[in-house]
């Protein structure tokens, strides 16, 4: 992921703050035929220092799901459009429009498994985590036969993280002025997309 200087982050916060957003990312693996293959899908994610792992499953028949090794993730985060018109200096220093966004880029090491009870495991935490963010209390029963006999139709893995690549692109390498305008111009906007993205913006510029 090309990242400027000006947009590269370590602070590891806010990677916990985009998965805490939303746990669904992108795995991407090199094909048989050498181009890039990927699958989108909910994670469990945890951390410990620096110490970072996820936890998923593919469906059985996903190609994907025989790979072991290198591989990387890619998470998203808020995004939207910044128009030229909202910069205070537009005209003095010619501003052009640009797009804000905040994303971080994984690279690890895929470990496949598809133990029997490795998986009910999994996907027990996996539900009991989203069954709670809805408001909900579906739970996988591995006594159940026909909860259990569903495991042979996936494969888990643990993606072991090796580095991160951190990118926030929140308009912080502009004046003070142009950053409060662009802000409120997202906020005055209908979509909750726009709102969200100005939230970031005033947690990350707001931060020491």
């Amino acid at each position: 992921m090309f990242t400027p200087r000006a947009f590269a982050e370590t602070d590891l916060q806010w990677l916990d703050a985009l998965f805490a957003r939303d746990p669904f990312i992108t795995v991407l693996t090199t094909g048989d035929d050498g181009l890039p293959e990927l699958t989108r899908l909910p994670v469990l994610y945890q951390r410990q220092g620096s110490d970072i792992t996820l936890h998923g499953h593919w469906a059985r028949a996903n190609p994907q799901s025989r790979r072991d090794g290198a591989a990387k993730v890619l998470v998203d985060g808020p995004h939207g459009y910044i128009s030229a018109s909202w910069y205070p200096d537009k005209e003095q220093m010619a501003r052009v429009p640009t797009w804000n966004y905040a994303a971080a880029e994984l690279r690890g090491q895929l470990q496949r498994f598809d133990d029997t009870d490795a998986l009910a495991d999994l996907v027990a935490a996996t539900g009991d985590l989203f069954e709670a963010g809805v408001g909900q209390a579906w739970r996988f029963e591995p006594e159940r036969e026909d909860h259990r006999s569903q495991l042979r139709g996936i494969v888990g893995f643990r993606f072991v993280v090796d580095d991160v690549q951190l990118k926030l692109k929140l308009s912080q390498n502009h004046p003070v002025a142009n950053q409060q305008a662009v802000m409120g111009a997202l906020e005055a906007l209908p979509s909750p997309a726009s709102h969200e993205l100005a939230q970031w913006m005033r947690r990350f510029l707001a931060t020491p």
